[in-house]
């Protein structure tokens, strides 16, 4: 406890900036990407080619299969905004321990 109060705003500063630092890197990594990924492109590739073998065309082969069930969706949806609120949550914990650090004690003044 003695530690704790000796070293309160090297904590709580340290706790502030990692929270920051944290939750800005996972907004930026968790952020959707502008076009297609090298991947993607290939995977689109592949099935032009195997359509074209089969006889079919690729729009009728994408038509037919549903990318995603209903439930997949709804699933991802909820993750993407339970993800989003913990980055919210993070980021104002952050922003709080830092701001406590800065703030002076009676005895300081």
């Amino acid at each position: 406890m003695e530690f704790f109060t000796k070293h309160q705003r090297v904590i709580f500063r340290s706790l502030g900036a990692i929270f920051l630092i944290v939750s800005i890197a996972a907004f930026f990594w968790t952020a959707p990407k502008k076009g297609f990924t090298e991947n993607e492109i290939a995977a689109a590739n592949v099935a032009r080619m195997e359509a074209r073998m089969s006889g079919q065309s690729s729009v009728v082969a994408q038509k037919e299969k549903p990318k995603h069930s209903p439930f997949l969706k709804t699933y991802k949806d909820t993750q993407a905004k339970q993800l989003r609120y913990a980055l919210i949550i993070m980021m104002i914990f952050g922003i709080g321990f830092l701001g406590y650090s800065f703030i002076s004690d009676k005895k300081d003044a």
